[in-house]
């Protein structure tokens, strides 16, 4: 069985289709259409430009960025430097009089 486009209409009565795989598995919806017409004509558009559409891949940037530096090997028994931590001030409060 081949992949195949259902159409129907939903609570607003406006049409959709789904285009279900083989398996009949949901892989794609369109919008709601006003016509019957109109969500043929949607399904005939993308019969038309699926086979020739490029994938767009917008979750990288255009630029690469370079590697994320590697942490140098630690050696035997060197040491590793500390950050400074803020002194704590201790304060007693004042007697009452």
């Amino acid at each position: 069985m081949a992949a195949k486009f259902t159409v129907y209409t939903d609570r607003a009565k406006k049409f959709r289709f789904n285009l279900k795989a083989t398996n009949g598995e949901i892989i794609a919806t369109g919008e709601a259409y006003e016509t019957k017409a109109a969500c043929l004509n949607g399904i005939k558009s993308i019969q038309k430009n699926a086979p020739a559409a490029k994938i767009e891949d917008t979750t990288v940037p255009a630029e690469k960025k370079a590697p994320a530096k590697k942490p140098a090997p630690k050696t035997p028994g060197a040491k590793t430097p500390r950050t400074a931590e803020p002194k704590k001030q201790s304060r007693k409060p004042k007697a009452e009089k």
